[in-house]
């Protein structure tokens, strides 16, 4: 009888990806290396568009904005996410530690939602209290939340008590 044999994933220490550069960035999970879907025109024109956006009104709202800076959601989790928007009064990190205020992922179309749901879930465990999610083919965005993945009808993504918002129209408007 034969003997079906699986490789593992080799392990990756926390120390050596904190330290490694990796083109494009890597989720570290556990040990585990894992590659992030990134690259195409419609994912990047959306990126910069958002990054744009927030960084126009980061004065009114005291806020700063970054595209794809590693982020700590739990003890042996680093995820990267597409745009993150942190308070201006959170400290400067080399990698992120306190929850930002919005986490924000882009779907590329090689994405899978059983692939993008638990990243998702590690920035609502970590205390982002603004999850949202943009689909750039469907023009698109939703709100995740402890429910799950919630279709947002309005032209807006919207922080409830604030005057923080994003323009879906403008954002998506940069893929015409």
């Amino acid at each position: 009888m034969a003997t079906v044999t699986q490789a593992l994933p080799e392990l990756v220490s926390l120390e050596e990806y904190l330290q490694t550069s990796y083109r494009p960035d890597c989720d570290y999970v556990d040990g585990i290396l894992e590659e992030r879907n990134v690259g195409d025109s419609d994912h990047s024109d959306i990126q910069s568009e958002i990054i744009f956006w927030f960084r126009r009104r980061k004065e009114e709202w005291n806020i700063r904005v970054n595209g794809e800076l590693r982020t700590r959601v739990g003890e042996r989790r680093y995820r990267v996410p597409d745009v993150c928007v942190r308070l201006l009064s959170a400290p400067r990190e080399k990698f992120v530690t306190v929850p930002p205020l919005i986490a924000i992922e882009i779907l590329s179309p090689d994405d899978r939602l059983p692939r993008v749901i638990p990243r998702l879930r590690d920035f609502l465990a970590m205390g982002v209290p603004n999850v949202w999610l943009l689909d750039p083919t469907d023009r698109a965005a939703y709100a995740f939340a402890e429910n799950g993945l919630n279709l947002v009808e309005e032209s807006r993504l919207t922080i409830p008590g604030s005057p923080i918002y994003l323009d879906l129209i403008e954002v998506f408007a940069a893929l015409d």
